[in-house]
């Protein structure tokens, strides 16, 4: 009796994802990688500057600072004269600040502080200092201007030291592309883990161990 043979059935092939289930893992990759690319520069240097900090007094710094002095224009002199208004913070007049900012390189946006003698400007900057004292009467000026060198330039721009609004801005919106990477990483671990049984254990021990550290390690 000839055997009839059947044919085996093909090989079953992966079933295609639900449409909604495609939809979100289109999203989170096409977000995770958008997040990843806009912070990347971001979080280098942001990484390389949180090991320079964290070992700061480590690394030799040689300020370098400069010592300025000039005499206010005479046409300027009554924009600064002394008056009743003495005391206080307000801005130095738009004619005196664009002259101290081309004499001595020092931005003049902040308020200074005004008393009965002087105009005194602080100008503090990233990985820097810098200030200038005008004499109200004589219109003598003076200024010092600190350069802590590169180093302490970035680690000042990681701590959004004396950076402005701009920088500020740069900030919070370079930590809002962090949050999202990182958000999105963690959906996509969450769709892979099935075929990944290490996922959870080393997303624990990504908590764990910072957790542990900080309880038993600092004081």
């Amino acid at each position: 009796m000839n055997e009839i043979a059947h044919p085996q059935p093909a090989t079953r092939r992966a079933r295609a994802p639900r449409p909604a289930r495609a939809f979100w893992w289109r999203q989170l990759h096409l977000w995770h990688w958008i997040s990843s690319a806009a912070s990347l520069i971001g979080l280098l240097l942001f990484a390389a500057t949180g090991i320079t900090l964290n070992h700061a007094a480590d690394i030799e710094a040689s300020p370098v600072v400069v010592e300025k002095s000039a005499t206010l224009p005479p046409a300027l002199l009554p924009a600064i004269a002394p008056d009743a208004a003495a005391n206080g913070n307000r801005p130095l007049p738009p004619e005196v600040a664009q002259w101290v900012a081309r004499e001595f390189d020092i931005a003049t946006r902040a308020p200074a502080e005004w008393s009965a003698d002087e105009v005194y400007l602080a100008a503090p900057r990233p990985g820097g200092d810098g200030w200038v004292a005008i004499d109200r009467a004589t219109g003598a000026v003076t200024s010092e201007r600190t350069d802590r060198g590169w180093i302490a330039w970035l680690n000042d721009l990681h701590k959004g030291r004396n950076s402005g609004v701009v920088w500020s801005w740069f900030i919070d919106i370079f930590s809002v592309a962090c949050f999202v990477f990182a958000l999105t990483g963690l959906a996509l671990l969450w769709l892979h883990s099935k075929r990944r049984p290490s996922t959870w254990p080393l997303v624990a021990a990504g908590l764990i161990l910072p957790a542990i550290l900080a309880i038993f390690f600092i004081h």
